[in-house]
This record gives structure tokens, C-alpha cells and sequence, in this order.
């Protein structure tokens, strides 16, 4: 197993998909209170 060095990982994999997890949650957030609005606009 090779020595681990903090700070030599390379993590630009890791914040893309991290931005993308924050993009998509953030996303269905907005898109859950729309529904909610609509519901409330038409009685459901």
C-alpha cells in the first residue's frame, strides 16, 4: 500500500460531482415548492 501524502489527491472529480449533487438538489428544492404552489392555486 503506498504512503498517503495529505494534500497530493487530486480532487477535481470529486468537487465536479459534488457541484453537480448541490446543482441537482437545489433543482428539486425549487421544483417541490412550484408543485406545492400549484397545488395550493387549484385546490388539489
Amino acid at each position: 500500500m503506498a504512503d498517503h501524502k495529505h494534500g497530493e489527491m487530486d480532487i477535481e472529480t470529486h468537487e465536479k460531482t459534488f457541484e453537480g449533487f448541490i446543482r441537482f438538489t437545489a433543482w428539486n428544492c425549487v421544483l417541490i415548492v412550484v408543485v406545492l404552489i400549484f397545488m395550493a392555486l387549484v385546490n388539489a
